[in-house]
């Protein structure tokens, strides 16, 4: 696994890759400038105007309970940009992995297993869709810990758990998804979780990084096409017919 991670590390700056890591840092930069204003916005409303909306919503037995909550806002709401921008980078970074899933692999493939079959591209639809729901889910999982994170530090950590398993699930899926129909590679990554799990860490560390996290679809991606190779085990069947012949 520390192998597979060190080659998608020196592959990232490699000349193939640099056109790919330097689209992925830009869309990336967007993403998160967006998002992570929106988020602000979006906190700075529910601590004015959100509680009064929710205390008429459900009662004024709610008083007491909506102004803790708004105060937690408050202080959430002034630190949106900065704290935001870090926790919204494994979402942003799901985005980007969907729309750069096969040129990532395609160079990896090339490089590292020229005598395999190469991967068949994803459709398009299926790629996004798969960013789309782990970026959404992450989210949440923001919102869920945020508390825990302005009170005590078991929420970085709760943070940090949940997006190793995360990214690691849905990079992984990405690559699998290549080679094998969907439900097929589901049932490879339920079936090797633990593995996983562990590789999500290393990508989960990367993500934690300032920075050097916006090229984490690169590495991610790389990463996990490593990974799914390695459980893949011996494929004869991949290899070329010219050299089974040999």
């Amino acid at each position: 696994m520390l192998d597979a991670a060190v080659k998608a590390l020196s592959q990232m700056i490699s000349p193939p890759m640099r056109s790919i890591l330097w689209r992925s840092i830009g869309l990336a930069l967007v993403l998160i400038t967006v998002l992570a204003i929106g988020l602000q916005r979006l906190l700075s409303w529910f601590a004015t105007s959100g509680e009064v909306w929710l205390e008429g919503l459900l009662g004024p037995g709610w008083h007491s309970s909506l102004e803790v909550l708004s105060w937690i806002v408050s202080i959430a709401a002034g630190l949106g940009v900065v704290f935001g921008g870090i926790f919204l980078m494994p979402a942003i970074t799901s985005l980007v992995a969907s729309l750069f899933v096969d040129d990532v692999a395609d160079i990896v493939e090339r490089e590292h297993y020229p005598a395999e079959r190469p991967g068949v591209a994803l459709p398009f639809s299926q790629a996004i869709l798969e960013g789309v729901k782990t970026a959404l889910l992450t989210i949440l999982v923001y919102l869920a810990v945020l508390p825990l994170v302005l009170f005590a530090g078991a929420g970085f950590l709760i943070f940090f758990i949940a997006a190793a398993w995360l990214l690691g699930r849905e990079y992984f899926e990405l690559a699998a998804m290549r080679f094998r129909p969907p439900e097929e590679a589901k049932a490879m990554r339920r079936d090797n979780a633990a593995t996983i799990f562990t590789a999500g860490l290393f990508i989960a560390a990367f993500v934690s990084i300032p920075i050097v996290n916006l090229a984490t679809p690169i590495f991610g991606m790389a990463f996990m096409v490593h990974m799914h190779k390695r459980l893949s085990g011996s494929r004869p069947e991949l290899i070329e017919p010219a050299r089974q012949m040999r």
